[in-house]
């Protein structure tokens, strides 16, 4: 028989609930606050059935844009042939959690605000900007001896003396 093509086919290993994760979902889940503009991460929990978002959504990063009682709105981008669009989700609370791909530009933020700051204090003006990494600077290479390494001649009679 075919393969099916449901809602949830294919989504044994995706939906299942992790190693040692099983049973009660934790309160923090669902005292989490989300506020509009926030990116979260779609992840399925396969133990709350109602609002779980569609499997293509499962590990994508979204910005969230309405906030309901029980529920947010993602924004996610979804290639469809060539173009992409924006799709609008509503999803669980339970299947989203807050993401961490802003967590290096915010860091950073805080550490430029930092040296500018001190900079300001010494009366000098810096440049925070990130710069490519440059080639490597040339060296000598001291106390190497030079050996010349030849191949070996071909003797054919000698080779087909020995046999197979």
């Amino acid at each position: 028989m075919p393969a099916g093509h449901g809602l949830r086919s294919r989504t044994r290993d995706l939906f299942a609930r992790a190693f040692r994760k099983k049973g009660y979902i934790p309160l923090t889940t669902y005292l989490r606050t989300y506020k509009i503009g926030e990116y979260v991460d779609v992840k399925v929990n396969g133990a709350v059935h109602k609002g779980m978002p569609h499997k293509f959504y499962h590990g994508r990063t979204g910005r969230v844009w309405n906030v309901t009682k029980r529920a947010i709105g993602v924004e996610i981008n979804k290639q469809v042939n060539g173009r992409i669009i924006r799709k609008r989700i509503h999803v669980r609370v339970e299947h989203v959690q807050p993401s961490r791909c802003t967590e290096e530009f915010r860091l950073r933020k805080a550490k430029n605000d930092q040296l500018k700051a001190d900079a300001k204090a010494r009366g000098e003006v810096i440049s925070t900007k990130r710069q490519p990494v440059g080639p490597k600077p040339g060296f000598m290479v001291e106390g190497a001896t030079l050996e010349t390494v030849t191949p070996i001649p071909y003797d054919v009679v000698n080779d087909l003396k020995g046999g197979y």
